[in-house]
């Protein structure tokens, strides 16, 4: 006879379960709760995913390997535990938003695996973007300051998603954001402070000041693009409005930091 395992704590179970899905991460998931009150732990999974790729890349950085170098290892640990999910909602968006005549065809592309010249190009400048904001990192301000910052742009990145999905419909009932469901105002709340925190214990005061102010306005675009493009949002333009948070955040470290 097999015993019945014992439920996880609420905020433990949340934690597990937004690990569970927005990584790679070998965590055995129960979703004991609907995923979309799981939501305002979305950026702990950031932080999780930010800290072991920072640390990897710190090691590596210890060793000598010059930064082009760990800035592209870094990287490439980052998407290896995300299973590039993000990424992959950045590409489809570009495509779908950028090939569509209407709306019904950019749903219809943005369904699609395969990828065009909008999806290759929107992810070429993601990758160069963040590799090139890590390098300077790296270079001026040495592997530990990058590892809290790395951690901090996954968090915060991952903060906004939650209040994106509560302000912004579904653009169509079926898809991975409909299956999760629409979060309410409290988690998303609750999220944006977990993000802000980050960014302010991280990165310090004037980095978190004037990132929050880009993600905000990346915030706004994405609002205003989804609903004119495809009338709401899908789990691409999620992954999408996290690749674009990530990006504001590192280029203002990098900008910032001597």
């Amino acid at each position: 006879m097999t015993s019945k395992r014992k439920p996880l704590p609420p905020i433990l179970h949340d934690i597990v379960a937004c690990v569970g899905f927005y990584t790679r991460l070998p965590v055995r998931v129960d979703f004991e709760r609907p995923l979309a009150l799981s939501q305002w732990a979305a950026p702990v999974a950031g932080l999780v995913v930010g800290l072991l790729a920072g640390s990897f890349g710190w090691l590596i950085w210890c060793l000598g390997v010059p930064p082009t170098i760990t800035a592209a290892i870094i990287l490439a640990a980052t998407i290896a535990m995300t299973g590039a999910l993000h990424e992959d909602g950045l590409g489809d968006t570009a495509d779908g938003f950028g090939g569509g005549r209407n709306r019904e065809q950019k749903l219809a592309i943005m369904k699609d695996s395969q990828s065009g010249t909008y999806g290759v190009l929107a992810l070429s400048l993601s990758v160069l973007l963040r590799w090139s904001a890590l390098t300077a990192l790296l270079a001026t301000a040495g592997g530990m300051t990058t590892l809290l910052v790395l951690a901090s742009a996954h968090a915060a990145s991952r903060s906004i998603i939650p209040a994106f999905m509560s302000l912004v419909p579904s653009a169509r009932p079926d898809g991975l954001s409909a299956s999760v469901g629409q979060t309410d105002a409290k988690t998303g709340v609750i999220a944006l402070a977990i993000g802000g925190m980050s960014l302010l214990v991280l990165s310090g005061l004037e980095i978190a000041a004037i990132a929050l102010l880009f993600l905000g306005g990346v915030f706004i675009f994405i609002r205003w693009l989804a609903l004119r493009q495809i009338g709401g949002q899908t789990g691409d333009v999620l992954g999408a409005l996290q690749q674009f948070g990530e990006i504001a955040v590192l280029s203002t470290a990098a900008t910032l930091l001597p």
